[in-house]
């Protein structure tokens, strides 16, 4: 059995292939379960740690499960907050066929999802990208959007401003301008897509610093307890997510306010499923803001590691 590092996933999965691979992958019928979500005690940092266990088949071949492990201080031990394996099964045998790397493969399809989700929700004209947060996720945010859309400015916010250089030091991309912004609210009043991906438990974006025609990317807020935007955003945009399931749920985003009574499920324009198997139309006018809320789903890691391997097996890095 073969094991995918990071390094080689980093190679096999390039967003010029998995962006499209992931919205076949959304234009399918499949019936997923979601994912199963624990909190345990983790006395040695405080913070509580999620375990994530995600399961995954398609109709013919494949199956996977990603294990991952959230832990929230990890940045202070210079480690990722998240940490896993993914197990790439044969679906007819059930014998294994691959580990890969999780951290990795989590990274280039949440990624490659927030561009999707760009596609069809952002202005075709956007050029000014704002990226908050400096986790692992940040660069490929970075490169998923140049990707879909003609980004010539990025602006990089971190609560440490040295963190925010690593990421622009990261990127060198062709034509591409990167930069560190000392404030949220500076970089939201200049930018057409605004991608918001860290572990904050309380709003970071703020409706009352949209602007029209802009387009939201939040990924983080992973715990029905976290938030990353206000009401206000809710009130302000056209929502879209994933999976309506289980961002109606699991994050807190949305699940705070839909208790709240400020917003309902039924607020929902639509999810990934819907628009990549054509059941709901995007009708966005040159002014409305739109808001795409990922909290992540397994079909995207199938569909990754469903790439990852066949191209390792092309570039016959696997013995079969």
């Amino acid at each position: 059995m073969k094991y995918i590092e990071a390094e080689e996933l980093e190679e096999l999965l390039t967003y010029e292939e998995l962006i499209p691979k992931i919205n076949d992958a959304f234009a399918q019928e499949y019936n997923i379960p979601m994912r199963h979500h624990h909190q345990y005690p983790n006395p040695k940092e405080g913070p509580e740690s999620t375990l994530l266990l995600m399961p995954a088949w398609d109709n013919g071949d494949n199956l996977g499960v990603k294990i991952v492990n959230v832990s929230p201080n990890n940045s202070k031990h210079n480690l990722p907050s998240i940490q896993g394996l993914y197990i790439y099964f044969d679906l007819q045998t059930g014998t294994p066929k691959a580990l890969m790397d999780a951290k990795k493969l989590t990274v280039k399809r949440t990624a490659a999802a927030s561009a999707l989700a760009s596609q069809y929700l952002s202005n075709p004209d956007s050029s000014k990208l704002l990226v908050i947060g400096t986790g692992a996720l940040s660069a490929e945010l970075i490169k998923a959007h140049t990707s879909v859309r003609p980004i010539k400015e990025v602006l990089v916010w971190g609560r440490s401003e040295e963190k925010a250089q690593t990421i622009v030091d990261a990127i060198n991309l062709p034509g591409l301008t990167v930069n560190t912004i000392a404030t949220i609210e500076e970089g939201m009043k200049q930018s057409d897509i605004i991608s918001c991906a860290t572990l904050s438990p309380t709003p970071l974006v703020l409706g009352q610093y949209l602007k029209p025609g802009q387009h939201l990317d939040m990924i983080g807020a992973y715990k029905p307890d976290m938030r990353e935007m206000d009401d206000e955003v809710l009130e302000r945009t056209d929502v879209y997510v994933d999976n309506i399931e289980g961002a109606s749920k699991e994050t807190g985003d949305l699940a705070i306010p839909i208790a709240n009574g400020t917003f309902k499920v039924e607020d929902i324009k639509a999810d990934l499923f819907q628009l990549a198997q054509d059941k709901k139309k995007v009708k966005r006018s040159s002014e409305a803001i739109t808001c795409f809320k990922s909290v992540g789903h397994a079909l995207e890691d199938l569909a990754a590691a469903n790439l990852a391997y066949e191209k390792s097996k092309q570039l016959k890095t696997i013995d079969h």
